[in-house]
């Protein structure tokens, strides 16, 4: 006998100005399983998801909870239903502490006082029942971006929501805090709550889903039994064509240093220690160098004080043969690109048109104005070519304001803004954190090709797929501090996995302790 369908979604469609995101689509979720939704970016999964939590109202189609016909009109209404979602970009306040935040609009009051004791203990015993462990009286401001989804997880299981959804839960985790996440979600299932998961990550919905469901565009592709298929035909039904898993390049011929840090040091600002303490590297024309590590070992401190967005407190920074240690983040650029960490903080003016983002560097330039007035047009056409060079997917083309595109594309703009401003360096921080298969192949296939063209790449990333494919050289990252040098050739991921968790380092001469 089948499973019973727990939530049935049918024939729904969801338009925005200019896109069809959700076009008559039907999804049907079992009682105590597993289902991944996937798709490229921009395909209308967080769409389709937020019609589904009461965020938007479809034009057409119905939702059905264990048959019966129920009409969603906001959250309140899906969290009443036992359905809730921990959302790609976080929904926590900052300066609220952790506890505030779970109980935060489902508080136990008696005659108008709030019950924390109470509250306290549920969460307790929450955190401890299924390894969620987090600390209830610090701020989230203060807290890894592990702990705030702990935090997002712990606030729908407060809510005693039976149907759980993640919307690209893992882009922000490091491999460790993954694996953990899955064992969660197969220990819900267990227990008979249904999930939804949104992933572009094929290893992930290989190794936790039941059935995968599949949106191209718009459109409902199908429904597969994850057992009864594998990752290349995963990605064909998502991309709708044939995509190169594996990074093809030739070997690396590595010129001048480009980049030199010497005794490099970057002040921390959660303690007194340096979160870049000391360190000394070279990236050479036509290299892919990769800084790997677990995050928060000193990686994001070591990018700002490089791009100038934090100050250094000692050591030297030699780009192009000048000591630029305390030039301004404008002189900093002239020779560097730079595709920043967090899109949304540091990529982009949310609130400006695609095309005023795709120019936010460049708007000076003769090509752009004359005596001091925009060039309109100019911006316009050319933000068009990177549109259309890199199949950056917005509802109004140019005119789009940034902060209403997918997350991944609007990954894409930045990407391709930052390679086309062709600078002898590219510092290239997680640059397909949240995008699809087919994005992701072209993606690396860019900055192989900006390494071939003579350019010295520096990468930052968490993903060690990602760090084994593309760099040419790599260096672990521990506690602000380099402690390895690696051949991707003549190592593994194991063995990276004992440098970055700090149980093994190099000596001076290249002897591993």
């Amino acid at each position: 006998m089948a499973a019973e369908n727990v939530i049935e979604m049918l024939h729904i469609t969801k338009e925005f100005p200019g896109i069809v995101a959700n076009d008559d689509i039907t999804l049907q979720l079992r009682r105590g399983e597993v289902h991944a939704l996937l798709g490229e970016n921009g395909a209308g999964k967080s769409t389709l998801m937020s019609v589904l939590f009461g965020l938007y109202q479809p034009e057409a189609g119905i939702i059905k909870k264990n048959g019966q016909e129920v009409r969603i009109n906001n959250p309140n209404d899906a969290t009443a239903l036992g359905i809730g979602m921990v959302h790609q970009h976080f929904k926590l306040i900052d300066v609220f502490t952790v506890l505030d935040n779970i109980i935060l609009g489902a508080e136990t009051t008696k005659a108008g006082f709030l019950q924390k004791k109470e509250a306290r203990a549920k969460v307790q015993a929450l955190s401890e029942r299924y390894g969620l462990k987090v600390d209830l009286d610090a701020k989230v401001e203060d807290i890894t971006v592990g702990m705030q989804q702990r935090v997002e997880i712990l606030k729908m299981l407060y809510r005693d929501n039976e149907i759980l959804i993640f919307d690209e839960p893992t882009a922000v985790l490091t491999p460790q805090e993954i694996d953990e996440l899955m064992a969660t979600m197969k220990e819900f299932a267990k227990e008979g709550k249904s999930i939804l998961f949104i992933s572009h990550k094929l290893n992930e919905i290989m190794a936790v889903s039941d059935r995968v469901t599949v949106l191209r565009k718009g459109r409902y592709i199908g429904t597969v039994d994850t057992k009864d298929t594998d990752r290349q035909s995963l990605s064909n039904m998502m991309v709708g064509r044939s995509v190169q898993l594996e990074v093809q390049k030739a070997p690396a011929k590595p010129g001048e240093a480009v980049l030199s840090l010497r005794d490099f040091c970057v002040p921390s600002k959660a303690h007194k220690r340096n979160a870049v303490n000391g360190v000394s590297f070279d990236v050479r024309a036509g290299e892919i160098l990769c800084i790997a590590g677990i995050d928060g070992n000193g990686q994001s401190e070591l990018v700002y004080g490089l791009t100038g967005m934090e100050k250094s407190s000692g050591g030297t920074v030699t780009l192009c043969g000048e000591d630029i240690s305390h030039a301004s983040i404008r002189h900093r650029g002239r020779n560097m690109s730079h595709i920043p960490e967090d899109r949304h903080k540091h990529g982009l003016v949310l609130d400006f048109a695609l095309e005023q983002n795709m120019v936010l560097q460049r708007y000076r330039e003769k090509q752009f104005q004359t005596n001091g007035i925009i060039n309109r047009g100019a911006i316009r056409e050319y933000a068009q070519r990177l549109i259309r060079q890199y199949d950056v997917r917005s509802g109004q083309g140019p005119v789009t304001v940034a902060r209403s595109m997918s997350g991944g594309n609007q990954q894409k703009a930045i990407i391709a803004r930052e390679l086309d401003r062709e600078k002898p360096l590219v510092v290239a921080v997680q640059p397909t954190r949240g995008l699809d298969v087919g994005a992701i192949e072209y993606i690396h296939s860019q900055l192989v090709a900006e390494r071939d063209k003579g350019r010295a790449v520096l990468l930052v990333s968490l993903e060690l797929d990602e760090v084994m494919n593309l760099s040419d050289r790599i260096l672990v990252m521990y506690e602000g501090e380099i402690v390895g040098e690696f051949d991707p050739k003549k190592t593994d991921i194991q063995e990276l996995g004992l440098y970055m968790a700090g149980a093994k380092r190099m000596e001076k001469g290249g002897q591993s302790a």
